[in-house]
């Protein structure tokens, strides 16, 4: 995968992960398929985490590739 088609699935992740951190903060509730509800503090906690990472991989991947641009 090129860096570029990278860089955008990363920022479509965020994106998703920032909708459901969204959805969680109006009050909806996820359930497993059995029934069970998910731990939404959790949910949120993970979320939080995974946007964070997407943040700091989206920032060395547009550094790298204008690295790239100026070689």
């Amino acid at each position: 995968m090129n860096d570029h088609s990278e860089l955008e699935r990363f920022r479509a992740a965020r994106v998703t992960a920032l909708y459901r951190l969204d959805l969680i903060e109006k009050g909806a509730q996820l359930h497993y398929e059995d029934g069970t509800p998910v731990d939404m503090q959790s949910e949120a906690t993970r979320l939080k985490e995974q946007v964070a990472d997407m943040d700091r991989r989206i920032r060395n991947l547009e550094d790298k590739i204008k690295r790239q641009a100026l070689n």
